[in-house]
């Protein structure tokens, strides 16, 4: 019977607890169903819609179902479609709590048909499973992120880790045992914690940076490294995953040396995004940990979505962030032998040819009923499926005509097991394979064979394929190959950004950002053309550590982080983002004095640089004003102010205004280098007009990012993420100056950074084997390494900057013993990467 929002059934209470007893309730259950009028009729509307007293429900879903109705009745924002999938859902024993189906409905207000099962599933805790060892990672991990010194913060533990989005389905009495023997190895037995926490050589333990295990993952002697502990320090030894016969273990450590070998498989049909810095970090670093190797994989099986500048792309961002495949690798190496493969798993009984519609699979899987049918071609004769699978093969049937469906497990209360597809019909040809195939695997069909095939170890992702590890492991079960163990770590995301490449495409293409490396995006691109070091991206990611709950962090701590890396690496310029003229009238036209400034006060070794300081120079025109206060140190009629770096302070003796605006133009001032000079009370910064050294370098554009979204959450927005875009999310300032040495310290950086990616290319060169590719893959050249963002420095109490890709330079590609200086037809942007200090209003 299909509802619809007009539709009620009667509301007579006598008639209300005969109808609730039906679907399973007792008598008192039904009685105080009946009691909320509003929740009352939502579940009576409930009952005669969906026939759910012909369901024979146990008394626990009929429990659930009221639950529902009662949620139900809260929220006007779950519509018709999305309260069957939620119904259904019960009925199927996914849903089978009362949190659950809080869950489920907080879920179904934000998100319209059609649902997204696995994604429902995780938010909803269906199948949610985990082990004794992932949850006590998970909990010693909560203990050392949030700084847990003793027994006495046991109940909050108890409470916090319950309330993580990672452990919020898991059996409360396991975890709270799990947390108190956690607390027994950390502390101590009770007894004997508060002695054990007086250690002060413990306390004051040195400890190693970020950066420091992000760059290699090397140990530490004063503690461990993130590949040692927690979720990666429990991961199985190579060999120790289990196998159907111990002759597949055998060959697997024949093959490997007994070495850990990992592998980083993107889909190239989009641009990686911050997330995947994550994903990267851990199956390249857990395996140079351990001395392993890792490949670079394409999962290239869906030719009408993959394109070449996605593939460039991938391995550009991979090689920028510091690391190099073992091998680079594609899907489609092993198309062959995925088809091989496919014919013995029909030949097993395992795979038959379905020719059903989109519409009636997704009905038998259960979409519009409450348990999965199975498909009428399921029991078609073998040598039939052969049949059918070769004229698959030989293009005979068009796309959506025929696909190859495995024969799993029905009955399994997990979706993934219910007949998945291995194969579909594509027109469209393939980058690789150009037009030999007409049919091409799917993921769920490709991926666990492809990691058997490079003898994977670790098969390392992120825990939305929880529920696919079951039929990962079925599908080399049922061909009796080698099968490598799935584990899956929690995914890194940022608030207030967004990571769906079918939402930054929408923002692309209608005009929001300027692409997809446009600096307001959190694509790995757009972060490197921010000027964001990779280092800084490996050392947030190090910081966070590893474990299986999901990581939703705030930007703020992530542009910390950046500051942090920057604050000792950046050399620091004189800048003035707004010049004001500034003429020292006391002194003659061609004075000149070459003023010594290091470029970092803290870090010698970033070394040093001679400007020039002049009878003309320029201050921001924040640092002087009309009218002088107490609380004011900075230049005004009349006032003294100290030049950073330079030999005296000035006097403001007077200044010109412009006729129509008020506003100042000139300062005069008078150089205050005889006698005594007075002490300032301030110093601001300062560039010199100096023609023959090239100085003030004048920058055509300053960008100054904000956030792209004005809230922490978008996609939350009404009617959609968009709503939530920041109209003043960039600022562009035209006119800001840089002292001259950004020249020589340009030029010194992109040689530093060819030299270094140089070296790099040819140690791996002489690592046989290493970086292999074929004629498909895109080769990257030491330059694409080496953008114009690796040009960073500190403006002096303005921000952290870099120049953009949109400059050009012709400066950069002259001869040192040339004059520096913009050129003719040169554009020079700089790009904001950080400002010196959180900002909430404004962010990076």
């Amino acid at each position: 019977m299909a509802p619809t929002k007009s539709e009620s059934v009667p509301t007579a209470s006598d008639t209300s607890i005969p109808l609730f007893k039906s679907i399973g309730l007792s008598q008192a259950k039904a009685a105080e169903a009946a009691k909320n009028a509003k929740s009352a009729n939502v579940l009576r509307n409930l009952i005669v819609s969906y026939d759910l007293a012909e369901a024979r429900l146990d008394e626990k879903q009929a429990t659930v179902i009221t639950a529902l109705a009662g949620q139900l009745a809260k929220t006007e924002s779950v519509e018709l479609d999305e309260q069957a999938f939620a119904i259904k859902a019960i009925l199927q024993g996914k849903l089978k709590s009362v949190d659950q189906v809080n869950a489920a409905v907080k879920y179904l207000e934000k998100f319209k048909a059609p649902i997204n099962e696995l994604e429902f599933d995780t938010e909803c805790g269906v199948g949610f499973s985990i082990t004794s060892e992932e949850l006590h990672d998970a909990i010693t991990s909560y203990i050392r992120e949030n700084s847990v010194t003793g027994w006495p913060n046991l109940g909050s533990v108890i409470s916090g880790v319950k309330a993580s989005p990672a452990l919020r389905w898991a059996n409360p009495l396991e975890v709270k045992n799990a947390v108190e023997k956690a607390f027994t190895e950390t502390f101590g037995t009770k007894e004997a914690a508060k002695p054990k926490a007086k250690d002060p050589k413990k306390e004051k333990a040195a400890q190693p940076t970020a950066a420091s295990e992000a760059a290699a993952g090397s140990s530490s002697s004063n503690r461990k490294t993130v590949f040692e502990e927690g979720f990666l320090g429990a991961l199985h030894k190579p060999g120790e995953n289990p196998q159907i016969r111990p002759e597949l273990r055998e060959q697997h450590l024949r093959a490997t040396d007994g070495q850990v070998w990992t592998r980083f498989p993107p889909e190239p049909n989009g641009y990686l995004h911050i997330g995947h810095s994550k994903a990267i970090f851990v199956n390249f670093g857990y395996a140079a940990h351990h001395g392993g190797k890792c490949y670079l994989r394409f999962d290239d099986t869906n030719p009408e979505k993959e394109e070449a500048r996605y593939f460039q792309s991938i391995i550009e961002v991979v090689r920028w962030l510091g690391f190099e495949p073992w091998k680079i690798t594609y899907s489609s190496d092993y198309f062959d032998q995925l088809y091989d493969l496919a014919v013995e798993l029909i030949k097993r009984d395992k795979a038959y040819v379905c020719h059903c519609t989109q519409e009636q699979i997704k009905a038998d899987r259960g979409e519009k009923i409450s348990a999965p049918k199975a498909c009428v071609h399921r029991s078609r004769p073998i040598q039939e499926s052969l049949d059918e699978f070769k004229k698959m093969t030989d293009g005979y049937y068009r796309p959506k005509e025929a696909n190859l469906r495995m024969k799993m497990d029905l009955t399994d209360g997990n979706p993934q097991m219910w007949d998945l597809t291995a194969y579909r019909v594509l027109d469209a040809s393939h980058h690789r394979t150009l037009d030999k195939w007409k049919i091409y695997p799917t993921y769920d069909y490709t991926h666990c064979l492809v990691d058997s095939f490079e003898n994977i170890s670790h098969s390392l992702c992120t825990t939305e394929f929880i529920a696919s590890r079951q039929s990962y492991e079925w599908l080399c079960d049922a061909l009796d190959v080698y099968k490598p163990r799935q584990s899956e770590f929690g995914r890194l995301s940022l608030q207030g950004t967004i990571s769906s490449k079918r939402k930054i495409l929408q923002l692309v293409d209608e005009g929001y950002v300027s692409g997809w490396d446009d600096p307001r995006l959190y694509t790995l691109i757009a972060l490197r053309r921010r000027g964001v070091p990779p280092g800084a991206i490996l050392s947030f990611v190090s910081t966070l550590g590893v474990s299986t709950a999901a990581s939703n962090i705030q930007i703020a701590r992530f542009e910390q982080t950046v500051r942090q890396y920057l604050e000792g690496s950046a050399p620091r310029l004189f800048m003035v983002m707004r010049p004001l003229k500034v003429i020292i009238e006391n002194v003659p036209d061609d004075y000149l004095v070459m003023v010594d400034k290091p470029f970092h006060p803290k870090n010698p070794q970033l070394g040093s640089s001679q400007i020039p300081f002049t009878r003309t120079i320029y201050i921001d025109a924040d640092d002087f004003r009309l009218e002088d206060s107490k609380d004011y140190f900075r230049l005004a009629p009349g006032k003294s102010v100290g030049l950073f770096q330079a030999p005296y302070p000035i006097t403001c003796t007077s200044y010109k205004t412009d006729s129509a605006s008020g506003e100042v133009t000139e300062v005069f001032c008078r150089l205050e280098d005889s006698g005594t000079p007075p002490k300032p009370k301030a110093y601001i910064q300062w560039v010199a007009e100096h023609a023959s050294s090239g100085s003030p370098v004048c920058i055509d554009e300053t960008r100054i990012f904000h956030p792209l979204f004005k809230s922490d959450n978008p996609l939350a927005a009404t009617p959609d993420f968009k709503a939530d875009i920041n109209p003043n999310s960039i600022e562009v300032i035209k006119g800001a100056m840089v002292e001259v040495s950004f020249w020589p310290l340009a030029k010194r950086y992109v040689a530093d950074a060819l030299e270094e990616a140089r070296a790099r290319s040819a140690e791996i060169k002489a690592i046989p084997g290493a970086g292999s590719h074929d004629a498909h893959t895109p080769e990257i050249t030491t330059e694409q390494l080496v953008g114009k963002e690796c040009v960073r420095f500190q403006g002096l109490r303005v921000a952290y900057l870099a120049v953009d890709s949109d400059s050009r330079l012709g400066a950069l590609d002259e001869p040192s013993d040339v004059t520096p200086g913009i050129r003719q037809g040169d554009y020079l942007v700089l790009n904001r990467i950080a400002s010196l200090k959180e900002d909430a209003g404004k962010g990076m």
